[in-house]
């Protein structure tokens, strides 16, 4: 988890309160020349996904993010070159940790997954992702294939925070956690409690925070991984096993990033690829859009600590690709057309809190009917998001409003905790496509604007085409404009352009919404027949 002032984020933190799969025995030396004169650029990923666990089974590279309270939780990220990346499935189906989770009496904003761990056992060739939630409880989950079906193993009553799982030699399975003061615990061999538990590591006031680890074991050291928020890494070794004591190097601070406008590069992991070569994927904070990953080499030194290589004193925006085993597929690109077909959502997709499965299906075209009668669009169930492609991009939604009911409020959003939509209200019989702004939210994430409408123009028929055009580049508030057709081809601005906030508070950022939700009655649906996210 990454908050981006270790002042604030201590505050906050206080408040609130009150990987594993690196194989061991690994060479410490320097990886071979990369043997390929292409290259990759930074970032590897222009979608929001922070807080990476990165781990290799065999050829493939598989990584895990925060999702806060977006649903399903977890997502697993697949790759087989550590560049081209790929959704394939999340870890957590379900945010079933209570009601707050599905809108009901409550939210969960800025709650839910955070900062998890994602690890291979190849004792029984099964996938572990383990997270805590709410500061009260660690989760176990299980998969024998990362697409799933993912079960719970286990409930843990200790909540390891910002947690780094360690499947060990010989089996035994250990969790590096904590904020500023570190921890390991041990599992019993099936994973299902905590045998034993105890402070490896309190970080010296000089350095202040220190959270987010990523436990490993190599060459027959264990390494902790660790994040000081937002500007800094740095990483824990010990000689004498799991439970140290471990002594501390830090690997970067204050290291200019990758993109324009952007922080430092931290809070990620380190993997080996099969030549022997090591790379971080960190990632970077990067408003509107969200926390963007970087990719790095890693060399080490003569007495086993790990060194960033750089370029030009800076973290590089180019690199020479990885030396990797010819991909044996493509991987699914992360934008593009989406028609909704088949029985189940693409995993790029999730919901704002979890839905009412009830109101929604897919196969011809995504339906969804009216969740929740509501004049406010962050109570609204059912709300589908999509991350934003960066640095800008546009996502154009086909949209079948014939069903809509008087009172319903169907549309596109750019969603965060300050929104605006373009979209559809029928009120007296008649539709007319809007631009609504000023959907805000307070730092407690209340809701203090639920909207108010800046343009309007009539539209006739049951079928219209809305677009929004996002540009996240980070460093200033940034634009999002909106505009819609009834022909497909040619589309007409709506509305001023909405300033996208950069603020880090709200953490997840901006993402392309669709929703639909009644003020009056239940009843009504629309139908998306067509989605698509390009960019210039």
């Amino acid at each position: 988890m990454d908050l981006s002032c270790s002042h604030q984020f201590l505050t906050r933190r206080r408040t609130l309160a009150a990987a594993a799969g690196l194989a061991a025995g690994a060479l410490l030396s320097p990886g071979p020349a990369l043997a390929t004169a292409a290259q990759y650029t930074n970032p590897v990923i222009w979608q929001d996904f922070a807080d990476i666990d990165i781990i290799r089974v065999g050829d493939t590279y598989y990584a895990s993010a925060s999702t806060m309270h977006y649903s399903p939780g977890a997502p697993v990220l697949r790759s087989y070159d550590l560049v081209n990346w790929e959704i394939a499935g999340h870890s957590v189906p379900v945010l079933d940790f209570g009601s707050k989770y599905d809108l009901n009496g409550a939210r969960g904003y800025v709650r839910g997954i955070w900062a998890s761990s994602l690890a291979y056992r190849p004792s029984n060739r099964t996938f572990y992702w383990l997270g805590q939630i709410d500061f009260a409880r660690t989760y176990l989950y299980t998969a024998t294939a990362v697409e799933g079906p993912w079960n719970r193993l286990t409930t843990i009553g200790t909540p390891y925070y910002d947690a780094g799982l360690l499947v060990d030699t010989d089996d035994t399975l250990y969790v590096a956690y904590g904020n500023t003061t570190i921890s390991v615990a041990q599992l019993s061999p099936d994973g299902h409690n905590q045998v034993r538990t105890q402070e490896v590591f309190r970080t010296p006031s000089s350095v202040g925070t220190l959270e987010g680890a990523r436990f490993y074991k190599i060459n027959g050291q264990y390494y902790i991984f660790l994040t000081r928020p937002a500007n800094g890494q740095y990483i824990l070794k010990s000689s004498s096993g799991p439970f140290g004591p471990y002594t501390m190097r830090q690997v970067l601070l204050d290291l200019r990033g990758p993109i324009p406008g952007g922080g430092v590069p931290h809070q990620g992991g380190l993997v080996r690829t099969q030549s022997g070569a090591w790379y971080y994927m960190a990632f970077v904070d990067a408003y509107p859009g969200g926390r963007m990953p970087a990719l790095a080499p890693v060399t080490w030194t003569a007495d086993g600590w790990p060194v960033v290589q750089l370029v030009n004193g800076a973290w590089g925006s180019t690199y020479p690709s990885p030396a990797v085993p010819t991909p044996s597929r493509q991987v699914t690109p992360m934008t593009g057309v989406d028609t909704f077909d088949g029985t189940t959502l693409k995993p790029r997709w999730e919901w704002n809190h979890n839905p009412d499965n009830t109101k929604w299906s897919v196969g011809n075209g995504l339906t969804l009917r009216t969740a929740t009668v509501t004049h406010d669009l962050y109570w609204a169930r059912n709300t589908l998001t999509h991350r934003i492609q960066g640095p800008t991009s546009t996502a154009t939604v086909q949209l079948d409003h014939s069903a809509m009911r008087d009172g319903d409020r169907a549309g596109l959003a750019l969603l965060r905790d300050s929104s605006a939509w373009i979209g559809l209200k029928r009120d007296g019989g008649a539709a007319r496509v809007v631009m609504v702004t000023g959907l805000t939210m307070d730092s407690n994430w209340n809701t203090t604007g639920t909207g108010t409408e800046t343009a309007s123009a009539p539209v006739s028929g049951g079928r219209i085409w809305l677009r929004a055009n996002a540009d996240i580049r980070p460093g200033a508030p940034r634009p999002g404009t909106f505009s819609y057709s009834t022909d497909g081809i040619t589309f007409t601005r709506l509305g001023p352009a909405f300033s996208m906030g950069n603020d880090w508070r709200f953490f997840m950022g901006y993402r392309f919404a669709l929703f639909n939700h009644a003020t009056q009655a239940l009843g009504g649906a629309v139908r998306v027949t067509r989605f698509e996210v390009s960019t210039p």
